[in-house]
């Protein structure tokens, strides 16, 4: 855990890369503990879209905007469907979703954008968060990807993306991988392998038809593909399901649980 740590500010914890930390970049992958909820009693649910009640998931979300010291409705979420669609946060789409599900972006499991204090905030329970910085442009990102959001390159689609409309290069780029689903514990079957060709040697055999399989492989080996430094490239190494008293995790908890948030922004 070199690389990721764990820190505790006005009853919040989160992780943070010191990487990040390093660059002035304002960002954090939330622990479930001491929060409000209705679903998982004091759990620091996040997530308007899994049947807890608003106002205390609105709580959450207004205690963790204070611990980080943003603005609340500043924040932009989005409805994520497991794709690869990204969407640029500008003044006219920002706060989408911060208070109101309604108003999240719909259909997208990434978003990137070039203003300052707009914090991008994604909702996960295994699947992995990846942020994206550029140090030196304006640029930053974060994506969702779970299994098929990685083998479509949601990653290297957002480096792509901050290459071409926001004039990064892919060398100043730094990646940070969070807590997520580790090969340890995230079995596969033939759905996932036959539709991953590409990314086999990141498949480890374990019975007859099954594999466990090495989502934050598959996202260094697309991000290094797309130009991105392997020294600028930092995984928490963290997995969800073994550490489920400290992080939601969908599979441990058979989908009834609550969702963390990553957070992502420039000052």
């Amino acid at each position: 855990m070199s690389d990721f740590v764990l820190k505790q500010k006005n009853g919040v914890w989160y992780g943070v890369f010191p990487r990040l930390e390093a660059l002035n970049i304002v960002h954090a992958f939330t622990c479930r503990m001491h929060g409000q909820s209705e679903i998982v009693p004091g759990g620091l649910n996040m997530a308007l879209h899994v049947g807890d009640k608003t106002d205390k998931v609105l709580a959450n979300r207004q205690k963790v905007a204070e611990a980080l010291n943003f603005n609340l409705n500043k924040a932009t979420t989005c409805a994520q469907v497991h794709g690869n669609h990204i969407v640029s946060v500008t003044e006219k789409n920002m706060g989408s979703g911060a208070t109101d599900f309604s108003e999240t972006i719909g259909n997208t499991d990434g978003l990137i954008t070039n203003m300052k204090q707009v914090p991008l905030m994604l909702f996960y329970a295994d699947c992995v968060p990846v942020i994206l910085v550029d140090v030196k442009g304006d640029s930053i990102a974060i994506v969702h990807a779970g299994w098929r959001g990685s083998i479509t390159n949601i990653a290297a689609k957002a480096v792509d993306i901050m290459i071409s409309k926001y004039k990064a290069s892919a060398e100043n780029i730094v990646a940070a991988i969070g807590p997520s689903i580790g090969a340890c514990c995230y079995e596969v079957d033939e759905t996932v392998w036959n539709a991953a060709p590409k990314y086999h040697d990141c498949f480890i055999p374990t019975t007859k038809g099954h594999w466990h399989f090495n989502l934050w492989q598959v996202n260094r080996k697309q991000l290094e593909e797309n130009g991105v430094l392997p020294d600028n490239i930092v995984c928490a190494e963290v997995c969800t399901f073994d550490n489920k008293d400290l992080f939601f995790s969908y599979r441990a908890e058979n989908g009834k649980t609550g969702r963390l948030v990553a957070i992502v922004y420039k000052k």
